[in-house]
């Protein structure tokens, strides 16, 4: 995308959004999508060109996108997008307000309606006429007030069939009763009739409810805290522009008449459920606020100066630091892909095709090359050095972790007549099993045959062939396996032979299990915060863990956590940061079959000396990959010791 060619991609783009919302193609889940990735392109664009927003007329064609019910995710993305350019391009702010003032009636989506509140609260802060056809928006969402006063009026009138008992007997017969009539057809034949009745006069409760005010009523009290937010401010910056006198008083008391009313609804009756306690208690302090402020013996000057700091600069201040830190985190994440080392593969190198080779060429491999990978890779021994001849810093037991050894597993003991161990080399979709067979005894080994047997989404490709021991000689036999889906993987079985000379029946040698890891299928993968909170809704299978560890300091049990999972941080360090008896972090992680992994983190700790408590929360798509997670957290737990 250049200046040249960007009016017309974003033109093309506009038309790709119109024409998701005519077109019936396709199911509405993959339209959504693409429309979704159709505004994060424009947003990227408008962020990089800010003018072709107002020359492109997009403004209008995102807005639109508003009032699509059907279509949460997207509304929330041109908010996010509509927050973030503003900030950026404060030269465009009144227009955008203004636009966003002219759709705000005709939104029903309750996440929509409290992203926007936000904004109206945060950018109108200059113009006079605004703010109050911001307050005359607001107050036309909510409806007559007091609400509860106003709704038992209804009951009692029995507005919009509410209370059908005060309707006549006779229409409320009229309505109840099928209908009678018989029609016949011109053969003499009964027509075919609907036995179902209709009242006609029976419509949407809440299409005529003003939307703010459905809110409420169906027990959405988030929104209130976020309209006292916005009232507050509002409030504050229309006494900045007017000053204290009659206009400003009046504009406090319907800001403290709507909270208020949004207070008693909350703890009526009248709706089945209540207000919980943090929202009552912060739209009761923003209620106190504005009680100061219209205070009879005027405002104390230490207490404006803290609300005008708190409300009207910090909340500001938190947006552009929070835009900071995720173009940071941006360019923090293409640096590190940028600097990883590749492995370069030269044009006319030979391709090696493992399942193609033959039997007595399956050990060959070029020794250069493996070489060369490994110190590519890191894979080094402790007493490796750097060209400078100085001895490296890297710690013994991270080679150690990362080499070969560490995934040796042995299958029999010493002291049983065969020995046997197993290298698991695991491959993306496969995993190659080399065994290490041993005739510890001085008999001849007859039909050695390795049986193996899978539990779990794991099958046995081919059946290794038996073979023939002498004493205390050995042998490689490799067996391959199948991998179908991410989740823990078990592989047992035995070893059977026949001793030479013996009439004895066969000779059974049992094996260790082989615990298949499911860290070597997952990797970390980043989302933002729209698509975390989609998945998290989406998916249906989740495995709460408890948090039982010796660790006493969160954030080292977090980064603990995050090693152990192979999780990436969702959460920004900047809001990890600080000394707090608390802390909540978003996890998430993707595996090589494309399977998505949620985890949300609530931990906290009583005292400084307490080891750190709280939840686990782990979702998936399949159960296998949420139990499997949830294994992997526990054993972790287990093996977490305090520094």
């Amino acid at each position: 995308v250049s200046s040249r060619n960007v009016e017309e991609l974003v033109q093309l783009l506009k038309k790709e959004i119109l024409k998701t919302q005519s077109e019936s193609q396709g199911s509405s889940e993959e339209t959504n999508k693409y429309r979704q990735l159709l505004v994060g392109t424009l947003h990227s664009i408008c962020l990089k060109y800010p003018d072709v927003m107002a020359s492109s007329n997009l403004m209008a064609t995102l807005f639109e996108l508003l009032t699509n019910a059907d279509d949460e995710t997207t509304a929330i993305l041109v908010i996010v997008f509509t927050r973030e350019y503003i900030q950026k391009n404060l030269n465009q702010k009144n227009l955008i307000v203004s636009r966003i003032l002219d759709v705000f009636p005709t939104i029903r989506n309750v996440k929509v309606h409290r992203g926007l509140i936000w904004v109206l609260g945060e950018f109108c802060d200059e113009d006079e006429t605004q703010i109050l056809e911001a307050m005359a928006i607001i107050r036309a969402a909510i409806g007559d007030i007091p609400i509860v006063e106003a709704e038992l009026k209804k009951l009692e009138n029995g507005v919009d069939g509410e209370d059908s008992s005060t309707a006549p007997v006779a229409e409320r017969q009229q309505n109840a009763a099928p209908n009678a009539a018989k029609l016949v057809t011109a053969d003499g034949s009964y027509a075919t009739q609907s036995a179902l009745s209709v009242n006609t006069k029976s419509v949407d409760k809440s299409a005529n409810v003003p939307p703010l005010r459905n809110h409420l009523l169906n027990g959405e009290f988030f929104i209130g805290t976020a309209l006292a937010n916005c009232l507050v401010k509002l409030a504050l910056r229309y006494r900045q522009v007017v000053g204290a006198g009659k206009q400003t008083n009046s504009f406090l008391a319907q800001s403290m008449l709507i909270l208020t009313s949004i207070l008693h609804l909350g703890k009526s009756k009248l709706i089945t459920q209540t207000i919980n306690d943090d929202d009552f208690e912060r739209i009761a302090l923003c209620l106190m606020i504005l009680t100061q402020i219209s205070a009879p013996n005027g405002v104390n000057p230490e207490v404006e100066a803290l609300v005008n700091t708190m409300f009207l600069s910090e909340m500001r201040s938190s947006l552009e630091s929070m835009l900071t830190s995720s173009k940071s985190e941006a360019e923090e994440a293409k640096h590190a892909v940028k600097s990883r080392p590749n492995k370069c593969v030269e044009s006319d190198d030979h391709l090696v095709f493992s399942q193609l080779m033959s039997k007595n060429s399956e050990t060959i491999e070029n020794q250069f090359d493996v070489s060369l990978s490994q110190a590519i890779a890191g894979n080094v021994g402790p007493t490796a050095t750097t060209n400078l001849g100085q001895k490296s810093s890297v710690n013994v037991s991270d080679l150690l972790s990362s080499s070969k050894l560490s995934k040796v597993t042995q299958l029999t003991g010493f002291s049983d007549p065969v020995y046997a161990e197993c290298y698991v080399n695991v491959n993306q979709y496969d995993i190659c099993l080399d065994v290490l067979v041993v005739n510890q005894s001085s008999d001849t080994l007859q039909n050695c045959t390795l049986e193996f047997t899978t539990l779990g989404d794991l099958k046995l490709v081919e059946k290794p062939q038996p073979l023939v021991l002498a004493p205390h000689d050995f042998a490689n036999i490799k067996a391959s396996v199948k991998v179908a889906s991410t989740e823990n993987g078990i592989i047992f079985g035995n070893i059977v032979y026949d001793i030479s000379g013996a009439g004895s029946d066969r000779n059974v040698v049992v094996l260790n299990d082989i615990h298949i890891d499911i860290m070597d299928y997952i990797i970390p993968a980043t989302c933002n915060d729209s698509q975390f909170r989609q998945m998290w809704a989406e998916f249906e299978w989740e495995n709460k863990v408890t948090v039982n560890t010796g660790l006493t300091d969160l954030q080292d049990y977090l980064n603990h956590l995050i090693q152990s999972t192979n999780m990436k941080c969702l959460t920004p360090q900047k809001a990890l940061s600080g000394d707090c008896g608390f802390l909540a972090a978003n996890l998430y992680a993707k595996s090589i079959f494309g399977e998505d992994a949620l985890a949300n983190v609530s931990i906290e700790k009583a005292s400084s000396e307490a080891p750190v408590s709280g939840h686990i929360r782990i979702r998936a798509k399949s159960q296998g990959m949420a139990l499997s997670l949830g294994d992997k957290v526990n054993a972790s737990q287990k093996a977490a010791k305090p520094a």
